[in-house]
């Protein structure tokens, strides 16, 4: 077999990671993609201050420790960088063969959500509280393990040169397995998570090559399956009246309104370089509920003004503009769909929960990549980091 999928066992074996395939001239830390991991940092760094901001006066959440928050962003982040070598280290080639693994793992998880084990933070049903003060969103992992166990099922014949592109059985396999975890986290509901879960899926197909037909077909069933959703009142009272707050931004702005409300005075008040650092009258006055989450971004608007939450929006266009390099220039289908599933993650929740604060798009829940406070969250946006890097590592060496 000659062409793009034309790979060397001896060179390219699975069981064997990046570490053990790279010569002293081309190193692993010269193959990492610099740009999307110190974009990455920055913005951790970034959202450590602003939680800070938002938490430091917050008495009745921080314990009386004003760095309570801050401390544990910066574990997260920590956690997260040694999960992200771990994952280079091993190779997503590796963890290809662990998807099974990993999908049983993740669907144990989010079952147990639904048992005495599930604690509602929030109003969302979605955490696993293990004491300490921690607790677990496992529809945060099952955000990587529907990317990984889709890639492997719609790559697996293509990159074997068995086909060019997926079969529709293939596509109505890698269907299913998405839809065990989408539906579980559903039921809890995190109507959220499953609009993040729902882009992944057409990201996915998308870069794959599969029959648009199946993209068609899963737009109009979105349409249909959220008409059912809502007849049926699947929703719980907190989410409906979320979305009618964003049909009418009027509507009561004391009670279901407030947030968003809040949330564009204080961007609002920031103009173009912000009134400082932990300096922002509506941060300091605790205006803003869970700001130090989902409405993170409010204190960059309010405190760094247009310019603090342009750096942001740069960064996080850097990590996306990276990881569509990645997914460009890797030979394999497996690595694209990797890289392409990331990808629509990072996009839509980023503009979810910056549009939310805007007013644009109505409030999900959904944290900032990178930014916001949240073990989960952080955990597995940089797992996703290290699949990027993996892919961007294990590319055919010149020559």
């Amino acid at each position: 077999m000659t062409g793009a999928n034309n790979f060397s066992v001896s060179r390219y074996a699975p069981e064997r990671g990046p570490l053990a395939r790279l010569t002293a001239r081309d190193s692993l830390l010269r193959r990492l993609d610099w740009p999307i991991l110190l974009s990455a940092i920055a913005l951790s760094f970034i959202g450590a201050l602003l939680v800070w901001s938002a938490t430091r006066n917050r008495t009745q959440l921080n314990q009386g420790d004003p760095y309570y928050f801050l401390a544990r962003h910066a574990l997260n982040t920590g956690i997260g960088l040694v999960l992200m070598i771990g994952t280079v280290w091993l190779g997503h080639r590796t963890l290809r063969g662990a998807v099974p693994v990993l999908y049983g793992l993740s669907l144990v998880l989010v079952l147990a959500v639904l048992t005495p084990l599930g604690a509602t933070i929030n109003g969302a049903h979605a955490w696993i509280v293990i004491g300490g003060g921690f607790s677990l969103q496992p529809s945060e992992f099952c955000k990587i393990t529907i990317i990984l166990g889709m890639a492997m099922l719609l790559a697996a014949r293509v990159d074997a040169g068995d086909l060019v592109h997926p079969d529709h059985r293939t596509v109505m396999k890698s269907l299913c397995l998405a839809a065990a975890p989408m539906g579980i986290v559903m039921l809890m509901p995190d109507l959220g998570s499953v609009m993040v879960m729902v882009v992944i899926v057409l990201g996915v197909l998308l870069a794959s090559g599969a029959s648009n037909r199946w993209v068609f077909g899963l737009l109009g069933s979105g349409v249909v399956g959220a008409l059912l959703v809502w007849q049926l009142g699947v929703l719980d009272e907190y989410q409906i009246n979320r979305f009618a707050a964003f049909a009418n931004p009027e509507l009561d702005p004391a009670g279901v309104g407030y947030n968003t409300n809040q949330a564009r005075i204080a961007i609002g008040s920031g103009g173009l370089l912000g009134s400082g650092l932990f300096k922002g009258s509506q941060t300091t006055g605790q205006f803003v509920p869970e700001q130090q989450t989902d409405f993170v971004f409010t204190v960059a608007g309010e405190e760094l003004g247009f310019v603090g939450a342009g750096l942001i929006l740069v960064l996080l266009g850097i990590v996306l503009w990276r990881a569509c390099l990645i997914a460009r220039e890797t030979t394999e289908l497996y690595g694209t769909i990797v890289a392409a599933g990331i990808i629509a993650w990072f996009a839509f929740q980023s503009f979810e929960n910056i549009g939310m604060t805007l007013g644009i798009m109505p409030v999900a829940g959904l944290p900032l990549p990178f930014v916001s406070y949240g073990g989960s969250s952080m955990f597995a946006v940089w797992v996703a980091i290290g699949l990027l890097q993996s892919i961007k590592v294990e590319r055919p060496m010149s020559a």
